[in-house]
């Protein structure tokens, strides 16, 4: 099985896990890049995942079950009309026509009932943990979204980590703005840089990579921490409070 990314709208990716003959794809935010995909490499649909309801994300379900009858998975308690298959934590999809199966995780905080799945090594985990960042808090908590953070970092460090955007170098940048002396990010910038002016996917990116550069992750490091009470002008050192004061420091970044 390969996994290819489809590129939709400005940068989304389309996640699509394909062998010689099917396809499986991951939030399909538009239809036609697709359908033009599977049209050109001659695959048959066989199932579509969706990790939460935002629109860039599940807004070419519709289209896509109109020529292909497959079935949607999707989380349990989000609005998705064009979902057959609900989960959520510690279901399992299995995928026969690629051979593949998936854990169902549920990690909410960028949406109230966002899921991430993970299996053959691969994690999709939406717009909950980017590449060097994670997503806004929309209907979840600081709470919320450390916890689902944490419960991802808690995988395996070589994890192929497959995030729904390209947004790896902007999320560099504020990373160094919290951790200016991580050689480690530093080391990020320069390769995720070169792969950007190719352009190249910067994505997928690893746990290890993710729990070494990323600052979401690295909420008890010093430095994070450090940063965390130069924006507030206050000493905390709980990591929840550390998490929400540089998420709120992005928001604003």
């Amino acid at each position: 099985m390969e996994i290819v990314p489809v590129k939709a709208f400005k940068d989304n990716y389309v996640w699509t896990l394909r062998n010689e003959t099917h396809a499986a794809v991951v939030d399909p935010g538009e239809a036609r890049p697709v359908l033009d995909y599977l049209g050109r490499e001659k695959l048959k649909l066989a199932a579509i995942l969706a990790t939460h309801h935002h629109p860039d994300h599940v807004g070419g379900i519709a289209e896509l079950v109109q020529h292909y009858r497959v079935p949607v998975y999707g989380p349990r308690n989000e609005p998705i009309p064009t979902l057959t298959q609900p989960l959520g934590e510690g279901d399992r999809i299995s995928i026969p026509e690629l051979g593949v199966s998936f854990t169902v995780l549920d990690i909410p905080g960028h949406t109230r009932a966002h899921i991430a799945y993970y299996g053959a090594g691969s994690l999709f985990c939406g717009d909950t943990l980017f590449a060097c960042g994670c997503g806004r808090l929309f209907e979840g908590t600081a709470e919320q979204m450390y916890a689902s953070l944490a419960k991802l970092a808690a995988l395996p460090d070589d994890t192929k980590v497959y995030c729904g955007h390209e947004y790896t170098l902007a999320n560099i940048g504020f990373a160094k703005a919290v951790e200016p002396d991580n050689r480690a990010l530093s080391a990020r910038e320069a390769r995720d840089r070169k792969l950007r002016e190719a352009g190249t996917p910067t994505v997928p990116s690893t746990l290890a990579d993710e729990k070494a550069t990323n600052p979401f992750l690295r909420c008890r490091e010093p430095a994070v921490i450090d940063s965390a009470n130069k924006y507030l002008g206050a000493r905390i050192a709980d990591p929840v409070r550390v998490f929400a004061a540089i998420r709120d420091w992005k928001n604003r970044f």
